[in-house]
């Protein structure tokens, strides 16, 4: 069990994955709702100044998320998610990758497979997102893209904004 406000990053190289994991004060339910709807991930997704902007959503088995985030100079850096797997409230697994505004994929950027988990903990619920990498290339670039960075500045952004929504 990790504390409250305690974020835990371990790097797998030799089995190409990072799995971050995070508590959060809120309920499982607050949490998955800012985990699959899309007027509350932008709140949060892109690590500030950047903000994330979804073109389209469909959370289901089969379906993507589409989206941008949007620098303070208005660059756009295009991103999808493919849902392999949903099981409510407990977890969803899709390949996330860089893409095009129309979801071409970007060729010469790595693909990630996301599972994200939540779990009731005393008082709250703990997140944990394992990210695997198809080679240690691909998880080498994304670390040194500022990936451990970004994605705990977003994390401290959803904790915000579950305190706003509570």
């Amino acid at each position: 069990m990790i504390s409250v406000d305690k974020l835990q990053v371990v790097k797998d190289l030799q089995n190409k994955t990072i799995r971050i994991t995070r508590y959060f004060d809120a309920s499982k339910e607050q949490v998955w709702r800012a985990w699959t709807e899309p007027a509350l991930l932008d709140q949060w997704w892109a690590p500030e100044p950047w903000r994330s902007e979804t073109k389209s959503m469909d959370f289901r088995v089969g379906g993507r998320w589409l989206y941008a985030m949007v620098g303070p100079d208005q660059t756009r850096q295009w991103c999808m998610v493919n849902y392999t797997r949903i099981e409510p409230f407990k977890v969803f697994e899709g390949d996330d990758a860089f893409c095009d505004e129309q979801g071409n994929y970007a060729t010469d950027m790595p693909k990630m497979y996301w599972t994200t988990s939540l779990d009731k903990a005393d008082n709250g619920t703990i997140v944990t997102v394992d990210v695997r990498f198809d080679s240690d290339a691909d998880l080498q670039k994304i670390v040194e893209m500022g990936f451990e960075q970004g994605f705990t500045t977003g994390l401290d952004q959803l904790e915000k904004l579950l305190k706003k929504t509570a």
